[in-house]
């Protein structure tokens, strides 16, 4: 019995001569064809996607979505500027017809693009309306991405490589807005660009004669680590007293440009700088310190990141590529698996969690496996969830056969929401049986935490840090309701860059965090107890280092101290300390300004831009401006703390630089050197845009609790001043201009701090905590001291 019709059977009819047998070979919802299978990360291109009209046709009204995931940060496409950058255009190609055939009516394609203009994780669409007629199969649609023929520059690819970058293309052929996928997506890889930067990777504090391993990588413009690459170098050791010693090494000629150096060891105490470079003269050199203490000193600190996604979710390239990516290319101590709760498959859980195990290997890299909970800020906020443990983890059940998740939503879903353990309540029931065996973190992204929740045994640190952006607020916060958390900062990485990884140019707008951890092991066990005790601290990506104690206590721990007692503090980076703060919670009770101790400079200023506008996801404040000088000459000027190559700075004329960047709680600065400031008129000018998320990325909206923000001095107020900062609307937004020190600022600060300066209230436990920065614009928190001065007579 057939279950399909002859036409022989319907008698005597007319119909067009040979559709039907031509049109029974088609795809009933047609195909889609590229003009290319590889781009280059960040790289200007135009690309042209064919759509052929299936057997279904499409109907007056119908439309189609061209749509890729969110996270993806390819340049926001523009309809509205056929001359201007990343301009999207579609056009209707005719197919042939048969005899007896009309011909199809459409009038025109509507062209638009929307952030969210389909499901999770296919947000991201460029969205074709069939306006006024049909279309007949065969017919074709033409969509240029970057389309130059009116004199345009074409489309930005996305700036993160990626193995089998996916359009997907969903048309509603009955105009009911009922969408399906055309069979056959659009595969893309997205490969390196040309090599620019070396990098160097070290632990930044050993031990005498204590063996550790350096690794070094080329990476392009983006930040991406080259493949395929076996350029030759040397390494440089040069120690405290100026001896040289020369390692030289060839980077791999398969895979990722890298090469480890093993085993290491200094025997000399002090500061070593480590100097490599490559053959080609193309690739700009690198740089690292490490400082060597005697033997049985302290803890070595390990380098974490506890909050790495993969292509289980919404991260970018599988799960393997990620953890390798962590070991071998971040050179991680300690990395955290992460997958969002509500969007993984049970299969693909099992089969990360059994390559985590795979990986773990104690003594050179500790895996975890670990979910995000990703319940909504009304309901808790997004928890990260590591399991400590080697047992199976209770994911997606609990032993008891419960659902851990916070409901399961995914694109292979239908139908209704569930909820699972909702609200935070629950995920608390489903883990707080054993503490000692999880660790909960929660965090800042798209569904911020709601500190209004807080589970005293399982969440111990909290997240100060990530890709999303720079969180001082939120640990400060935490800290002054009374929660015992630490320090950490991880990535949360969704575009294969862990480790401290550069940014996306998208909502993921700052680099990636590292969590620093001082283990008595190198181990699941001893790290895991670690991250428990808090003895932690966290840089927003860096090698830097940090501590904080009193006496034989260590940050994390609580306390009873003395008022004769001291705080004993050491900082290691690279670009120069230039401020020490320390918190009691949300109070600034002391601090250091490493410039003004150093001495300022009559000729050395810099224009500070830092801060978000809101809290939640998309928080980035875009500042376009300029700072105009006069009575004074621009004799040089540098940037630090961009990102990546869209952030720039920029000689407009002779009397004034130009600027566009964007924040998300971290801080970009200028610093300008004048041929005097006495006598100089300063003044900036900034607009403050929004992250677009809806609208016409060409003509942003403006911040409407600060769109403008303007500052006039004089050169000789700033003489006087020191600084000037105007606080504005939002999360620790802000703009300054300051004066600066023409000295070199110390990689290495030691110190103490006496108590009894301090004026703390005698009975109550005071959080303690030092948040400094480096010239570069980087900081680094630590875990907190929780302090408690004997009240009189006790």
């Amino acid at each position: 019995m057939t279950t399909s019709f002859d036409p022989r059977d319907a008698g005597e009819y007319t119909a067009p001569i040979g559709l039907y047998e031509r049109n029974k070979a088609r795809p009933f919802l047609g195909s889609i064809t590229g003009d290319r299978q590889t781009l280059v990360a960040g790289q200007w291109d135009e690309i042209t996607l064919t759509y052929e009209v299936g057997a279904s046709g499409l109907a007056d009204g119908a439309w189609l979505k061209l749509a890729f995931k969110f996270y993806s940060d390819w340049a926001l496409f523009q309809t509205s500027n056929p001359s201007g950058p990343n301009y999207v255009s579609a056009e209707y190609q005719a197919g042939d017809l048969v005899p007896g055939q009309s011909q199809a009516t459409v009038q025109y394609l509507k062209v638009r693009f929307d952030q969210k203009g389909h499901e999770r994780p296919f947000q991201k669409a460029i969205i074709i309306d069939i306006i006024d007629g049909y279309l007949n199969p065969g017919d074709r649609i033409v969509i240029r991405l970057g389309d130059r023929r009116q004199g345009g520059a074409g489309t930005r690819v996305q700036s993160f490589v990626e193995k089998d970058f996916r359009l997907r293309l969903f048309i509603d052929p009955l105009g009911s807005s009922k969408f399906a996928e055309v069979p056959g997506d659009l595969l893309w890889d997205i490969v390196p660009g040309v090599a620019s930067q070396l990098q160097v990777i070290a632990p930044r504090l050993v031990s005498s004669e204590e063996a550790f391993d350096v690794l070094l990588r080329v990476d392009d413009a983006w930040g991406n680590t080259c493949r395929q690459l076996p350029l030759q170098g040397s390494l440089l050791l040069v120690s405290p007293d100026g001896a040289e010693r020369d390692i030289t090494f060839t980077l791999a000629s398969e895979g990722w440009a890298v090469v480890r150096l093993p085993a290491l060891r200094l025997s000399e105490t002090g500061e070593w700088q480590l100097r490599a470079q490559v053959t080609d003269a193309r690739v700009r050199p690198a740089q690292a310190f490490i400082n060597v203490d005697p033997q049985g000193v302290g803890l070595r600190p390990l380098y974490a990141d506890l909050h790495v996604h993969s292509d289980d979710t919404v991260g970018t390239n599988d799960t393997l590529y990620n953890l390798s990516y962590g070991r071998d290319v971040a050179g991680l101590d300690v990395l955290g698996y992460t997958a969002n709760d509500f969007n993984i498959t049970e299969q693909r859980w099992d089969q990360a969690v059994k390559l985590i195990h795979e990986l773990n290997e104690p003594g050179r890299f500790v895996c975890y496996p670990g979910t995000e909970w990703c319940g909504n800020s009304c309901a808790g906020g997004d928890r990260n969830v590591v399991f400590l443990h080697d047992r199976k983890p209770e994911f997606p059940f609990d032993n008891q056969g419960r659902l851990v998740r916070s409901f399961e939503w995914n694109e292979f879903t239908a139908g209704t929401i569930k909820p699972g353990a909702w609200p935070v309540d629950e995920l608390y029931a489903a883990y707080a049986k054993d503490p000692e065996g999880h660790l909960m973190m929660p965090h800042v992204g798209g569904r911020r935490c709601n500190l209004d929740w807080h589970h005293p045994a399982l969440e111990r640190l909290i997240e100060v840090g990530s890709a999303w952006g720079q969180f001082h607020w939120v640990y400060a916060e935490a800290l002054q309701r009374g929660y015992r958390v630490g320090a950490a900062a991880n990535s949360d990485e969704h575009q294969g860059r862990c480790g401290g990884g550069v940014p996306a140019t998208a909502v993921f707008g700052s680099r990636g965090g590292l969590t620093g951890v001082l283990s008595a092991g190198f181990d699941r066990k001893s790290v895991g107890q670690a991250l428990r005790a808090r003895r932690t601290f966290a840089t927003t990506g860096e090698r830097s280092f940090a501590s904080l104690s009193c006496g034989e206590q260590l940050m994390g721990e609580v306390f009873t101290a003395s008022e004769e007692a001291t705080l004993d503090y050491r900082l290691l980076g690279e670009s120069g300390w230039e401020q020490i703060d320390l918190f009691d919670g949300e109070q600034l009770i002391w601090s250091r300004n490493l410039h003004e101790e150093l001495g300022l400079s009559s000729q050395r200023i810099r224009l500070r831009l830092g801060g978000a506008r809101i809290k939640d996801r998309y928080r980035g404040a875009y500042w376009a401006g300029e700072i105009r000088v006069t009575g004074a000459v621009i004799k040089h000027f540098a940037a630090c703390g961009l990102d990546h190559p869209e952030q720039t700075v920029w000689r407009q004329d002779s009397t004034s630089l130009a600027f566009r960047t964007d924040t998300n709680g971290d801080t970009d600065s200028i610093e300008i050197e004048l041929s005097q400031l006495a006598g100089a008129r300063l003044k900036v000018r900034s607009r403050i845009d929004n992250y677009t998320k809806v609208g016409d990325p060409a003509n942003p909206e403006a911040f409407v609790h600060a769109p403008n923000v303007e500052v006039a001095l004089t050169g000789d107020d700033l003489l006087a001043q020191g600084q000037h900062v105007v606080q504005l609307p939002g999360a620790e937004l802000k703009l300054s201009l300051e004066r600066m020190t023409a000295l070199t600022l110390p990689r290495e600060i030691q110190g103490e701090i006496q108590l009894s300066e301090l004026r703390l209230q005698p009975g109550r436990e005071h959080p303690l905590f030092i948040c400094a920065r480096q010239r570069d614009q980087s900081r680094v928190w630590t875990s907190a001291l929780f302090l408690t001065l004997p009240t009189a007579g006790c």
